[in-house]
């Protein structure tokens, strides 16, 4: 495929376009957030609330008459989206779940504290299905263990371990407090049960790179932190995984005028309309060059 030319300006209005910021609402209302979830892969997760969460935030201006049940819902109740890891803590599309098995294996192999976790783990998932969703005030294991960010207590150490590793959900949440459940009552059967998709490590890193690319829309190929969380990438690898998806045409090559470092550009639908000419974007296409962007 060939190579695109951009102006800065027309890279910019790609990127305001491709995140729904640039003229009228391109999403609206609770379909309108699934939709943009789905675009962009995932929208990070954070519990710090100054002036509104994260995710709320990121919806809050993408879409048109957005309310906070909207995605309470489609997590907790609809099961249409997921909470888990994509690069970091993540809310995702519930139909990824499946490409991230990856993931839940590593976490079963290591982990903070494994021994102390491994001793009550059955006796927690007991209490799970016996009693139903649960927080970490909710189980009497008070012992204090080594965790990722601080010290904790065991009953939320084993909680999120479980949750890691996909033998527990979250089923729902008060204010910042996880309630966790079996994972087969929080992710419907239909995608719980698909096989992993790439069970070879490189096919899932050259999976993870394209989807960053798209997530974004427009990336260069070089260290940053996009590639956050995709463990064991090296240059080398990344390098030979962008002259791939070139050769398959999932992404092609963008020229900036005035930027001499190579970039991405993922998949996006529309027009981008400047003074002087129209780029039209190929719903789909991932666009990449030495020296430039690329664009899916």
């Amino acid at each position: 495929m060939d190579r695109i030319y951009f102006t800065k300006k027309q890279a910019r209005q790609f990127l305001l376009l491709k995140h729904g910021l640039l003229g009228d609402y391109k999403f609206v209302g609770k379909e309108g957030v699934l939709s943009f979830v789905r675009q962009t892969g995932c929208i990070q997760f954070d519990p710090v609330d100054v002036c509104g969460r994260n995710a709320d935030l990121v919806l809050q201006s993408r879409i048109k008459d957005y309310q906070k049940t909207m995605l309470y819902e489609l997590l907790y109740i609809d099961r249409k989206l997921v909470d888990y890891f994509d690069k970091n803590l993540a809310i995702l599309p519930i139909e990824n779940w499946k490409y991230f098995a990856w993931e839940r294996q590593a976490h079963r192999s290591w982990e903070r504290s494994h021994t102390e976790i491994v001793e009550v783990q059955e006796r927690v998932r007991e209490e799970i299905a016996r009693r139903g969703p649960l927080c970490s005030a909710d189980l009497d294991i008070v012992e204090k263990v080594s965790w990722y960010w601080s010290d904790t207590r065991l009953s939320r150490a084993v909680l999120e371990h479980m949750y890691f590793v996909g033998e527990l959900g979250i089923h729902h949440k008060s204010g910042t407090l996880k309630y966790y459940d079996l994972i087969e009552n929080c992710i419907p059967a239909e995608f719980l049960n698909q096989p992993e998709p790439y069970p070879l490590d490189f096919d899932y890193r050259k999976w993870l790179v394209s989807e960053r690319i798209g997530s974004v829309g427009l990336l260069w190929n070089r260290a940053s932190d996009a590639w956050l969380g995709i463990q064991g990438l090296k240059a080398a690898q990344r390098n030979a995984i962008f002259e791939m998806l070139l050769k398959e045409e999932k992404i092609i090559e963008v020229k900036v005028e005035e930027i001499g470092e190579q970039t991405d550009l993922e998949d996006a639908a529309g027009d981008i309309r400047t003074e002087d000419q129209e780029c039209r974007i190929a719903a789909g296409v991932q666009y990449v060059l030495p020296g430039s962007f690329y664009l899916e």
